[in-house]
């Protein structure tokens, strides 16, 4: 990785239904909202990557409605901002976000499956674009869409990272989540 950046082309994006390949990322308990198993308000969802892309497929619980049958924003922005996150820990390196751009295409409902996909577009010294989409996977309509822009962990707050969360893949079947408190 130069100064000058590394522009990637995006990824496809795999058709509705499909059977993503691919390995799950599993780290240390925690409680972030969005993946954090010890979280009991969060979102618990299960992350993949294929070494390309960073995904999760769920259908959302009621109670993180906005409209009655439709996810608040703050949720998709959430999700959209978590799976780009993990595209650059994926890369091998942490990042804060420091920009968050979402288009808001069609209503999300909640209870029906979604699949949530984030990537790299382009990776700098200390700077990382990110794009994703939120995607429902019954029609393959793209519902949501998002770039991003990540800060680099320096690299002794990266090694701290890595210790406390021990960030690993594991081969694993893609199933279904419903994310929602249990």
């Amino acid at each position: 990785m130069t100064s000058e950046g590394l522009v990637v082309e995006p990824p496809p994006v795999g058709a509705a239904g499909a059977t993503e390949i691919g390995r799950r990322f599993r780290i240390e308990p925690h409680r972030c909202f969005a993946c954090g198993e010890l979280n009991e308000h969060g979102l618990r969802i299960a992350l993949h990557t294929d070494g390309e892309r960073t995904w999760t497929r769920l259908r959302l619980d009621p109670g993180f409605q906005g409209w009655d049958g439709i996810a608040h924003g703050g949720i998709v922005c959430t999700l959209l901002d978590e799976v780009m996150a993990w595209s650059v820990i994926g890369r091998g390196t942490w990042g804060v976000t420091a920009r968050l751009a979402v288009d808001f295409k069609r209503p999300v409902e909640t209870g029906r499956e979604i699949r949530a996909v984030g990537w790299v577009t382009e990776l700098h010294r200390r700077i990382i674009r990110t794009a994703g989409q939120v995607v429902d996977e019954a029609s393959g309509e793209v519902l949501a869409t998002a770039e991003a822009t990540f800060m680099a962990a320096p690299p002794e707050r990266l090694e701290e990272l890595q210790a406390r969360y021990r960030p690993r893949l594991e081969a694993d079947d893609i199933t279904d989540t419903v994310a929602g408190p249990a």
